[in-house]
């Protein structure tokens, strides 16, 4: 079992922003949901857990190897696939991936091959070996991050925000491939959208404003609200007077018409209806408390 231990971190970057702010968790094995919207601080605490920048304060070990003292020791078993990664140009997916394999110390070249045949397979770009990587569809350099992210056998792989901008179709297999690869070893995923969180990570957390504002399993964190969720179609006047007397969660367009979502442990009203929460309204809820409790 893997172990990923980060206690007490934080970052002030020379701008004054305070983009980690006491950030603790422990990761094991398994798909691991890290949610925020853009600016939380996620691809800050990546890049620390990455060893790509050093925090101001606090620590960070992997199987209790302290990463800040030996970096080599999670390098050597990383694999990460930043936000935005840039590519050789004229440079076939089949050879790159060699030469980063070459990079992450594979020194046999029978045994790159082996790996990046079998990554190419893998993440079903066999066929397309041949191209230029910066040929490549969004959703097909996705792909090609996580083959090169898994090159090495590593034991922890971070992905930041690898589903922004993707089709749904290549979003669906990029996820899935994922859920392939979390089953032993940690995956962390960072991502602002609740349903990559949703179908594949067994625990996740919340940030905002740099530290950890919710953390547990999906299932739990949902089961919390049971009760609590309420219901209504409106029209505009309606909804601005609601805001104003009702914790209000979120609002959507429904055929046409505003449906609200409240937070409420009795009925609002009687032309509220119970409904089912889920793990949007975890996130929703957890950031107005947040902002509540930071405010006061």
């Amino acid at each position: 079992m893997n172990t990923l231990k980060i206690e007490n971190l934080t970052k002030t970057y020379a701008n004054g922003v305070k983009a980690l702010d006491g950030v603790t968790l422990t990761i094991t094995n398994g798909m691991f949901g890290l949610l925020g919207a853009n600016g939380a601080g996620k691809s800050s605490l990546m890049r620390t857990i990455a060893t790509l920048q050093q925090p101001d304060q606090g620590m960070v070990s992997f199987n209790e190897h302290h990463i800040q003292q030996k970096p080599e020791e999670i390098r050597k078993w990383l694999g990460y696939l930043p936000q935005e990664f840039g590519v050789y140009p004229k440079v076939s997916a089949e050879k790159l991936l060699d030469h980063i394999g070459v990079l992450k110390g594979i020194s046999s070249k029978t045994e790159r091959k082996n790996q990046v045949e079998s990554l190419l397979q893998q993440t079903n770009l066999y066929t397309h070996r041949k191209k230029s990587v910066h040929t490549f569809s969004g959703g097909m350099r996705q792909r090609f991050g996580i083959a090169q992210a898994l090159l090495g056998a590593p034991k922890i792989i971070i992905v930041d925000e690898p589903t922004a901008g993707l089709d749904p179709e290549e979003r669906n297999r990029f996820l899935n491939l994922l859920s392939e690869i979390g089953e032993n070893v940690i995956v962390i995923l960072s991502t602002h959208i609740v349903e990559d969180v949703h179908g594949l990570c067994s625990k996740m957390a919340i940030m905002d404003s740099g530290r950890i504002i919710k953390a547990g399993e999906p299932a739990e964190l949902v089961a919390e609200l049971e009760g609590q969720v309420w219901i209504r179609v409106m029209d505009k006047a309606q909804l601005q007077s609601s805001r104003q007397c009702l914790n209000v969660i979120s609002t959507r367009l429904v055929s046409g018409k505003t449906q609200v979502r409240v937070r409420s442990s009795s009925a609002p009203g009687y032309d509220f209806e119970p409904g089912t929460p889920g793990l949007e309204d975890v996130y929703f809820t957890s950031i107005y408390d947040n902002k509540n409790f930071v405010n006061q």
